[in-house]
């Protein structure tokens, strides 16, 4: 049936409004599009050409070369040697695992060895090289070399390695360089994208670690042209990286070297400082361990032998130790007695082998008691009831804020690891650690660098530095960053009564050069070297009631872990001080038979620079001397050879 008229021109009407409607929004949605195309083509261009360019270029970084590190008279103690490792890339190899068996042969690699490389290499894109082997011996090389043909896919590369030309010498003022771990990772907010570099190495302890940043340098870069799977096809350009900074130190390497060796059969330490400028001259620790073995990847057998060792071959003793500080504390309880006016000079205490304090005894050294005993004697002599006494007039406070003005207890600003800031305790001090009082016992105690008083080997040398000069010196270790000469460690006077200073060297004087002395038996005869100095010995445990019964009497009779601790400080030459020495043999017995002579023989390889002549000891000991001479000659093959002798 025909449509009428009116129906087929309403229809027309509505087809064309259909028709307008849907091709506007085309329209529209054209024109959008367009305006889209054109944001992104015009306005952004710049973004996907980045975009773009990132795909085909790509940025990789090349990693610095570390600063290097040499004693004060040049000297290497840490320098980046070549080091050859062998890659294999997978996708040059006809028969992985052919080659993988040659390779093996060759390198003599282990089962766990092949299969980290086997692991790697499937995990590993195709055209990405794999590490079989790093730090091979020149001899390996051209194995690989030589059998190249039969070799398809395995390349020799060269790089740097990390070396400790001194060994153990320096391991625990400079410690070592390792793999970045994830635990390191963990410890850095926002990681420089070179520790992200696998194998890349960084400081784990000692200087290495402290000076880090310095060392590490700034990374290079290699532009490079990839393909749609990241294969690389061509360098399109290179950026060279700016090596780290290379530090000079203030060690004398020939001295450190000599510490090392006459700490050997010991567990003990040895600081030398100069007295002036605060400069760090040796700072040994015994026994030490060869850092290169960490670089390399120590062993779970040679790292189980360091861990287990008791006498703590990893542990720093000169700055990380801290140890009762036995009557090397006392010059510091005389100087605060004698800045409060409480005593003088002449002023005495009598000493009967005891003094009673709160229903205790506490007993001297000396069971028959030293009489009447006024400063320099109490000193020469060590007498311990003439600092009970003292102590209990001058109080703890007064006794502590001594301490810390000479360097005890306070903390020591040194690029090492755990530098210890030991203890010079207060009554707040207990309270707020211990929970408890302050009694009257422990300030008796610490008169004699007992009880709670706690100071590192580091802390003592300080003590004594500064007792030398009468100035507040503090310790330095860097001497110059690339060239640059770092701040001296000089320091203003210490604002002590220059009387008082120079009434304890007297008597330090006396303690070396007094035939009553307790360090007589370790003097120094030439005249124009002789020191000043002081013993002591530091008490690890009492012998209980049940051990005396049994007949334990001395240190002989307990188990090293047990017996006291042997210490010794001095500054030389007395006239004009230019070094103060510490040294702490842990658990040695007495300070004037063990500590005294190392002390001495180490103060006297730092003032003559080199091996002292005969006549600087004693007649008595320089047949002993001549052959320890040349027994420390042979332990160090680099010392100067053997001159005769003038005595």
């Amino acid at each position: 049936m025909k449509r009428p008229n009116k129906d087929t021109a309403a229809g027309a009407r509505k087809l064309n409004r259909r028709t307008l409607i849907i091709g506007g929004a085309q329209a529209g949605f054209m024109g959008l599009l367009a305006l889209r195309m054109r944001y992104m083509q015009v306005e952004e261009a710049d973004k996907f050409r980045l975009l773009a360019e990132e795909n085909r270029v790509n940025i990789r970084l090349i990693p610095p070369a570390r600063g290097e590190i040499f004693d004060r008279n040049g000297a290497a103690i840490a320098v980046n040697n070549p080091a050859y490792r062998i890659t294999l890339t997978r996708e040059d190899a006809d028969d992985v695992d052919t080659i993988m068996q040659r390779l093996g042969s060759l390198l003599s690699l282990n089962d766990e060895e092949m299969e980290r490389v086997t692991t790697e290499l499937k995990r590993t894109q195709p055209f990405f090289p794999v590490t079989v082997a790093d730090q091979v011996q020149w001899s390996d090389v051209t194995q690989i070399a030589v059998n190249a043909p039969a070799l398809p896919g395995v390349t020799p590369e060269v790089g740097l390695t990390r070396t400790y030309p001194q060994a153990a010498d320096y391991a625990h003022v400079v410690g070592y360089v390792g793999p970045v771990s994830d635990y390191d990772l963990a410890k850095i907010d926002a990681p420089d994208q070179l520790l992200l570099i696998p194998r890349f190495q960084i400081g784990k302890v000692g200087l290495e670690a402290k000076m880090e940043d310095a060392l590490r340098g700034k990374a290079g870069a290699r532009r490079v042209e990839v393909n749609h799977v990241g294969r690389e096809m061509r360098e399109l350009d290179r950026r060279a990286g700016v090596q780290g900074e290379d530090l000079q130190l203030t060690i004398d390497n020939k001295l450190q070297t000599y510490v090392q060796a006459r700490l050997e059969g010991e567990s003990a330490a040895a600081v030398v400082m100069d007295v002036t400028s605060g400069d760090m001259l040796a700072i040994g620790s015994a026994p030490s361990f060869d850092p290169n073995l960490f670089v390399r990847g120590i062993s779970v057998s040679d790292y189980r032998a360091l861990t287990e060792n008791k006498y703590r071959p990893l542990a720093a003793k000169s700055v990380q130790g801290i140890y009762p500080p036995g009557s090397t504390f006392k010059m510091v309880v005389a100087l605060a007695g004698l800045e409060a006016g409480i005593i003088g000079p002449e002023d005495t205490f009598y000493c009967g082998g005891h003094l009673e304090v709160s229903g205790r005894r506490f007993h001297c050294w000396k069971r028959a008691g030293h009489g009447h005993v006024n400063l320099e004697k109490s000193l020469r002599e060590s007498c311990d009831v003439f600092y009970y006494e003292l102590a209990l007039e001058l109080g703890i406070e007064n006794i502590s804020n001594m301490a810390q003005r000479l360097g005890l207890g306070e903390p020591v600003d040194l690029p090492m690891s755990a530098v210890a800031s030991g203890l010079a305790p207060t009554k707040a001090w207990k309270r707020s650690a211990r929970g408890e009082d302050w009694v009257i016992g422990d300030t008796v105690n610490s008169a004699i660098g007992q009880g709670y008083v706690l100071a590192s080997p580091l802390q003592l040398a300080l003590m004594t530095a500064r007792i030398a000069s009468g100035n507040a010196v503090t310790p330095r270790l860097v001497k110059k960053v690339n060239g640059i000469e770092q701040p001296s460690g000089a320091g203003p006077s210490l604002g002590l009564n220059e009387n008082h200073l120079r009434q304890v060297r007297k008597a330090m004087f006396a303690v070396s050069n007094s035939r009553q002395g307790t360090a007589y038996r370790s003097r120094i005869i030439a005249e124009d070297m002789r020191m000043a100095g002081k013993t002591g010995t530091s008490q690890v445990r009492n012998i209980t009631a049940k051990e005396r019964a049994a007949g334990v009497r001395s240190n002989a009779d307990l188990p090293w872990e047990r017996r006291d601790h042997a210490l010794f400080v001095d500054f030389a030459p007395y006239d004009n001080p230019r070094i103060a020495v510490a040294v702490v043999v842990e658990h040695g017995g007495g300070g004037s038979t063990v500590a005294a002579p190392i002390a001495r023989d180490v103060t006297l390889q730092a003032l003559y620079n080199g091996e002292p002549p005969l006549e600087a000891y004693p007649q008595k000991d320089r047949g002993r001397i001549k052959e320890q001479q040349k027994r420390l000659r042979e332990y160090r093959p680099d010392a100067p050879p053997d001159a005769k002798s003038r005595a």
